[in-house]
């Protein structure tokens, strides 16, 4: 019977993501019990549960009850409540039914008045009598028929009215309602959202028997995620790059685990003595050699297992399972760690080799950043009310800064009897499949250390299936697939392979079944606001690597053709084409805020320029605040960003002008050669020909590149020094080129962008030499038919014959390697300073010449 009257209650609810209960308590068979719960969900709230055949008969008192009886107080009527929800304080996660904090705010007992209880809910009049800590005396539930408007309700709507008697208060309405403090706990609404303080004291439920210790609890595994999750239900911490352990400590002694349950106790015998000196409990860690900085070494790790030698390796502790007899797991995080952080400082010395692992509850974005420039592995976020939950799932996620990956070997490869690569796999379903060759990582030592291991598993046959694997030849040794190693790589090729693969190590503490392709979801999610709303539907098209990214929607046709070749340009073409010319193109952009123009579409839909970062990019784009503006900017600082880009369908790149990391100083200056109406393209050669000459005049040296348009652009790298020209001398200097230009030239060169000053003319736009103003970037893809590239170019080639199309996304990275174009232009920077000294005395000596020829 209370199964079904719980029905509405359960369906309601995921009891994977809420710490709510199911039902379970039983009916005291005493006297009855009521419990008032504050609870800040959408509104502000009170909710009154009277138990009442095995449940909790519940009501919603939108403004809370008063003492005054003048007071008629709303009551909506929901779901019966099981009985353990009447211990029940803590946080429901956002976006679950009633997501927000409760408190116990009252509890007690209750008695019928007049009649029965169930005689008094039928009629509609239920007359009560509340012995609580806050509440006392006589009340009345009334309900109501129709709505406030006069129309029959769609829920059930009750008056909760208190009656007059000693305990009621004239002009007492919110004065009750004023204290912030759990009957329970003591604790106020913020500690409970925090997870800060002791947990609740039972009242429904009897004290709970001490729970028996499990010999071994199967941990909780993290989800790859491309970037951090915000808001502030989060926790984010460090990742280790160690061996994940459990202790379980019981009677002063402890035994170690692996995650696969393996006892390694005898192999970290100092971290075993320093677990035995604490009370009985299970612990969940990460056991981590540190090097000379501190930081975690995986290779000096392995030595230390090799040799034998752990009695300096630290065990970071992030979690605290089971304590002093009680089972932990169901409790939020945050409670979780505050015992955990109790026990260590209760601890005999301290425990120096267990180390409590400090969390952060904001900023997972600027933490990762942070763990990438100190050369760590990542980070780990955990939601902060979560239960501990055996295996991977939703509320702990991992963001790395470089690429790693657990593989499992499954040959070697060897050239004139010498050790030469690793053949590595991963299970995908049925198949264990093959992921490429790990060549580097190797030396000696390691060698030596690896093959007899090795070849403890040769097998005559390969172990690799499914598409791709190596074909057998007689430098290849095969192996049975039980050896797991762990790489690090600089991301994936299009067809699945590691790229530069490096090896750090055998990983004993995992099985090899269990090592399967960790593949991080898209690099962005479309959020609302984030695309037009009258954009169509994508295409869908499986996902495929690049760079690690996982490009969604790969065959979505970006631009019609290209070069004319009327073959459709897709966004995984786009993709591999910043891996193509990444490492050209990342010099021009690292460092420097970079606005992206972006067509989910295609060029022929809607685009539009996106300056800032949105919810949902990608960890692989830094987020920089610039002074002036709150909304952090985009910027790319690593070549897998690009993909990461391209995954949002960003087809075009325009930095800022800025010297790198140094947004408030000019970093070059561009010349932007735009010709009006009938001008022919020779003429625009000569105009970027002229800038080059007066630029060199002035101490400074010029390079070109195509628009991808009509035009071309002259720039000018500049060096950094104490006496660095700000954003307005910098353009000033600019237009004083392109004024003297003008000037000489009228009829050729016009400064004005009027358009109708245009036809027969090159507009110098000196404009974009602004602390904000952006250019699109060297081999940046242009918005445009034919998916032509912004071309950096030799001056040799900037010559008649010279044609912008040929400069397109299937033609530029062939040609650009081989080009030799801009080799010296970090060489080339040249303080501005002094150009605009000498700009300055070659105006004084034209004054002076025209002063005496007159």
């Amino acid at each position: 019977m209370v199964t079904n009257k719980l029905t509405a209650y359960r369906t309601k609810r995921d009891f994977t993501q809420t710490l709510e209960p199911s039902g379970g308590a039983e009916q005291s068979g005493e006297r009855r019990r009521f419990v008032i719960q504050k609870h800040d969900a959408t509104r502000l709230h009170y909710d009154l549960r009277l138990e009442l055949d095995g449940v909790f008969k519940s009501w919603a008192v939108t403004r809370g009850p008063s003492l005054d009886p003048h007071d008629k107080r709303l009551a909506v009527e929901v779901e019966d409540h099981p009985l353990d929800y009447g211990d029940f304080e803590g946080t429901i996660p956002k976006g679950q039914y009633g997501g927000g904090t409760v408190q116990l705010w009252d509890r007690g007992f209750w008695s019928p008045e007049g009649m029965s209880a169930e005689d008094g809910l039928a009629k509609g009049d239920l007359k009560f009598r509340l012995d609580g800590e806050h509440l006392h005396g006589s009340w009345v539930l009334v309900r109501m028929k129709h709505d406030r408007t006069g129309k029959t309700s769609k829920r059930v709507n009750w008056l909760l009215i208190k009656h007059r008697d000693e305990f009621a208060r004239d002009g007492d309405a919110e004065a009750l309602l004023a204290g912030d403090r759990s009957v329970a706990s003591g604790r106020a609404m913020a500690d409970i959202a925090a997870g800060r303080g002791r947990k609740p004291k039972p009242f429904v439920q009897t004290d709970p028997k001490p729970s028996a210790m499990p010999d071994f609890v199967a941990p909780q595994l993290c989800r790859v995620v491309d970037r951090p999750p915000g808001g502030a239900d989060w926790l984010h911490e460090i990742k280790f790059d160690g061996y994940r352990m459990q202790a379980r400590i019981e009677g002063g002694k402890a035994r170690l685990r692996t995650r696969a349950g393996l006892d390694w106790t005898e192999r970290f015998s100092a971290i075993e003595a320093a677990c035995a000196t604490l009370p009985d409990a299970i612990i969940d860690g990460e056991i981590v050699a540190l090097d000379s900085g501190g930081s975690p070494d995986f290779a000096a790790l392995q030595a230390a297992l090799s040799e034998k030698d752990t009695d300096r390796l630290v065990f970071f502790v992030f979690d605290l399972l089971f304590a002093d007899g009680e089972d932990l797991r169901p409790l939020p995080l945050t409670e979780r760690k505050h015992r955990l952080q109790a026990l260590l400082a209760a601890a005999p010395n301290k425990v120096k080799l267990l180390r409590y692992v400090e969390h952060f509850e904001t900023g997972g974005d600027a933490l990762l950043k942070s763990a990438c420039r100190l050369s760590l592995e990542g980070i780990v976020s955990k939601r902060a009310g979560a239960p501990y939950q055996t295996g991977r799932g939703d509320t702990w996620t991992k963001a790395k800064c470089r690429a790693g990956h657990e593989v499992v070997i499954g040959g070697w490869t060897d050239t004139a009897g010498r050790f030469r690569s690793l053949l590595v796999g991963v299970h995908r379903g049925d198949h264990f499949v093959h992921v490429g060759r790990v060549g580097t990582g190797f030396g000696q030592d390691k060698v030596a250390a690896l093959m007899p291991r090795l070849k403890e598993m040769t097998s005559k046959t390969s172990p690799f299936t499914g598409k791709g694997a190596p074909r057998s030849d007689s430098t290849i040794h095969w192996l049975r697939p039980e050896l797991v190693a762990e790489i690090e790589f600089a991301g994936w090729t299009g067809d699945g392979q590691v790229r530069q693969a490096a090896f750090k190590g055998l990983r004993e503490d995992k099985p090899a079944a269990e090592v399967m392709a960790e593949t991080p979801p898209p690099a962005e999610v479309e959020l609302a606001g984030t695309r037009p709303a009258t954009a169509k539907p994508a295409r869908v098209g499986k996902p495929t690597l690049v760079m690690g990214v996982s490009i969604s929607h790969p065959d979505k046709a970006l631009w019609p053709e290209a070069g004319g070749d009327g073959k459709p340009v897709t966004k995984l073409e786009l993709a591999r084409y910043f891996e193509a010319v990444g490492a050209w193109l990342l010099p021009h952009v690292k460092g420097r805020p970079c606005s992206i123009i972006r067509a989910p579409d295609g060029i022929g839909g809607e685009t539009f320029f996106q300056r800032h970062a949105t919810a949902g990019s990608s960890s692989l784009l830094e987020l920089v605040t610039i002074s002036g503006d709150r909304k952090p900017y985009l910027q790319i600082d690593r070549i897998e960003g690009l993909a990461a880009v391209a995954q949002i369908a960003g087809i075009e790149l325009h930095p800022w002008n800025c010297a790198p990391d140094q947004p408030d100083v000019p970093g070059r200056l561009i010349f932007d050669l735009d010709p009006g109406p009938d001008v022919p393209f020779t003429a625009v050669i000569d105009a970027a020909k002229e800038v080059r000459d007066r630029l060199q005049k002035l101490g400074l040296v010029g390079f070109c590149k195509t628009t991808g348009g009509k035009g071309l652009h002259v720039i000018t790298p500049l060096a950094t020094s104490k006496q660095n020209p700000d954003w307005p001398e910098a353009k000033a200097f600019a237009e004083g080129v392109c004024a003297a230009m003008a000037r000489d030239a009228p009829g050729r060169y016009v400064i004005n962008m009027a358009k109708k000053l245009r036809p027969g003319r090159i507009f110098l736009d000196y404009l974009r030499n602004d602390r904000m103003a952006t250019a699109a970037a060297p081999l940046s893809p242009r918005g445009r038919p034919g998916a032509t590239v912004s071309m950096p170019l030799l001056w040799s080639q900037v010559k008649p014959g010279l044609d912008p199309m040929a400069y397109h996304l299937r033609s530029v990275p062939a040609l650009i390697a081989h080009s030799e174009a801009w080799a010296d232009y970090g060489e080339s920077a040249r303080p501005l300073a002094e150009a605009i000294a000498t700009s300055k005395q070659s105006f004084f000596e034209k004054k002076d010449q025209k002063t005496s020829t007159d």
